[in-house]
């Protein structure tokens, strides 16, 4: 025997456990995408932070030189930040 609601506020109990599991997986989805989009943000803001403690010194061709050593030094720990965030986004 389904309990009734007695007072006929929530209509249909099916119906409203159907749209409470929606509500559920929207939030999910939600909170999928705002952790992708802070992981992302993380790895920007990383590499940015990184590159503005840089030292460069020398002709403009060594500051090069220098900046791009540094960044291939962090462009895989962004990269894990950009992956891992792409990952939970997928699931």
């Amino acid at each position: 025997m389904a309990s009734e609601d007695p007072f006929g506020l929530f209509g249909d109990p099916e119906e409203l456990r159907r749209r409470m599991a929606e509500f559920a997986e929207q939030l999910q989805g939600a909170q999928r995408v705002a952790w992708a989009d802070n992981a992302i943000r993380l790895a920007v803001e990383m590499t940015v932070a990184a590159l503005a403690r840089i030292n460069v010194q020398g002709t403009p061709e060594q500051q090069t030189e220098q900046l791009a050593a540094a960044i291939r030094r962090l462009f895989p720990e962004a990269v894990i930040l950009v992956r891992e965030a792409r990952e939970g986004f997928g699931t």
